[in-house]
C-alpha cells in the first residue's frame, strides 16, 4: 500500500519559488523532487492566491503583540497591588494593633 508523502510549507514554498523565478521549469522540479505536475500546479495556485494575505497577517500579528504586552503589564500591576494588599492586611491584623499598641 502506498503511503502519502507530506511536505513542509517551507519545502513547498521553495519549490514554487524555484519554478516562478524561472530557476527551474515545472517539469524539472517535478523530476528532481519526484512530484506530480498536478501537485506542483496546486501548490503554485495556492501560493499565488495567498500571496496578498502575507502582508496583512503581519499587521494582525503586531496588533496581537500590542494587546499581549498590554495584558502582561496589567497582570504585573495587579500582582504588585495584591502583594501590597497582603502586606497591609498582615500589618492591620497583627496582634500589636489589636491591643492598641
Amino acid at each position: 500500500m502506498n503511503k502519502r508523502r507530506s511536505f513542509t510549507p517551507k519545502f513547498k514554498a521553495q519549490v514554487v519559488l524555484e519554478v516562478l523565478s524561472g530557476a527551474k521549469s515545472t517539469a524539472e522540479a517535478c523530476r528532481e523532487y519526484e512530484l506530480q505536475g498536478q501537485v506542483l500546479n496546486r501548490w503554485k495556485t495556492e501560493f499565488i492566491e495567498q500571496a496578498p494575505t502575507i502582508f496583512e497577517k503581519s499587521s494582525a500579528q503586531s496588533l496581537d503583540q500590542v494587546r499581549l504586552a498590554e495584558l502582561e503589564r496589567m497582570v504585573g500591576r495587579l500582582t504588585m497591588e495584591l502583594e501590597v494588599a497582603k502586606k497591609v492586611s498582615g500589618i492591620l491584623n497583627s496582634p500589636a494593633n489589636r491591643n492598641g499598641r
